[in-house]
């Protein structure tokens, strides 16, 4: 079945992690994404190993692991659009586009008649969505970025971290994955409009503003508290308790919401009274008792192996949870059965394991039938459906150009 995009043609000019995870949203929607890399090295992220994909004969591709996690469901075409040449192409492909979707530095593409004014000024139907670390405007919009120095710009490094330890980075490249879902989402809004009125749009998405914006509570905490958010550890700010707690084998995520799995949580762990003690009645009593409450909590937990307090708790519907590594993660029953982790086929590999979508629509499921290309694994087969002849790509290919 169809995709719900599959109406939906993308021209992916963008590299490394956030344009291209919008992209493989949109791809796994459905949409046709055509992607464009460089001749000879492609994306960047393609030679950010190892690991590295294993061919079907044992030996290793060039294919990163890196580069499989977020180009999967895309045709490769290989174009250096620092060629007239090539540039004309982009052009070309771009006219039978819908969206197009690029995250070079602010007015860079401007010189190869590739940015937003240039393609829509020809057809104003034209998505276009620009990706850059500080946006089109603004006294840092020539500036390059990752999401590294972003984490730390944006004020998430200050929050992330032990109490009295040093600053730290989130385990997965957040600033790219958020950047590149708010992109999906522009988008998406941009092609649900287009459907109404016939007009295009220009999506201009800076990654330290999409920093900026998932502060979320702690933004809040300090804009109507006043007082500046550090960092804490696992402990919540806002909700008690939610933390790490140990027990006799190990540690267990406690993640008590609201006033009645507190009483629950107490009653499980046969220290009923805790619950009609004034310190910890209402979750403001217990965030500002906090120290005490996890001090009684930890010297009850580490009476109980992790299994027997995560058994007791999930039958007294209390939110806890053991702290997995990624092979436990894909090892969970539920994980299982939700169907996240997939082989789909892969041109050199055979199959290449992929984790999914987790977007399940009931009326319009999402297939995932192809996996990440091979660099350049589509360019005759896109560059035909242009009209180009065998001759005309060989010729083109001579000078460098696919």
């Amino acid at each position: 079945m169809p995709g719900p995009l599959s109406h939906i043609r993308i021209l992916d000019l963008g590299r490394i992690m956030a344009a291209p995870w919008a992209t493989q949203i949109l791809a796994d929607l459905g949409a046709d994404v055509i992607k464009i890399e460089r001749p000879g090295t492609g994306d960047d992220t393609r030679a950010w190993g190892p690991p590295f994909l294993t061919a079907e004969d044992g030996t290793p591709t060039k294919e990163a692991g890196y580069f499989l996690a977020v180009n999967r469901g895309k045709r490769s075409v290989t174009l250096d659009i620092a060629r007239p040449e090539g540039q004309e192409l982009a052009r070309r492909l771009a006219a039978g586009c819908d969206v197009v979707v690029e995250n070079f530095k602010a007015g860079a593409l401007a010189r190869y008649g590739l940015d937003a004014a240039s393609l829509r000024a020809s057809r104003p139907s034209l998505i276009y969505c620009s990706v850059t670390g500080f946006g089109q405007t603004g006294p840092r919009r020539d500036q390059a970025a990752y999401d590294f120095m972003i984490q730390a710009m944006g004020g998430l490094m200050s929050l992330t971290g032990e109490r009295d330890g040093a600053p730290q980075k989130v385990g997965v490249p957040i600033v790219d994955l958020m950047t590149g879902m708010y992109a999906a989402v522009a988008i998406l809004a941009a092609v649900a409009r287009r459907e109404r009125t016939g007009e295009g749009e220009t999506i201009d998405l800076a990654m330290l503003d999409v920093q900026a914006g998932i502060l979320a509570n702690q933004a809040m905490n300090w804009l109507v508290g006043g007082r500046v958010p550090h960092r804490a550890g696992n402990r919540h700010p806002n909700i008690q308790p939610q933390d790490v707690f140990p027990a006799r084998d190990g540690h267990v995520v406690l993640a008590v919401g609201n006033d009645g799995q507190f009483v629950k949580l107490c009653e499980a762990i046969a220290r009923p009274a805790w619950a009609q003690d004034p310190r910890f009645v209402r979750n403001a009593d217990r965030v500002r008792n906090e120290a005490e409450l996890t001090r009684l909590l930890s010297e009850r937990f580490v009476e109980f192996t992790r299994l027997e307090l995560t058994t007791l708790l999930d039958a007294a519907g209390v939110p806890c949870g053991p702290i997995n590594s990624v092979p436990d993660v894909f090892g969970d029953p539920q994980v299982q059965h939700r169907g996240m982790l997939r082989h789909l086929p892969h041109q050199v590999a055979g199959t290449v394991p992929q984790v999914v979508s987790p977007i399940r629509l009931q009326d319009a499921p999402l297939s995932f039938d192809q996996g990440p290309p091979t660099l350049g694994q589509h360019t005759s087969e896109v560059l035909r459906d242009l009209g180009l002849e065998e001759a005309e790509l060989l010729a083109l290919a001579a000078k460098g150009v696919l």
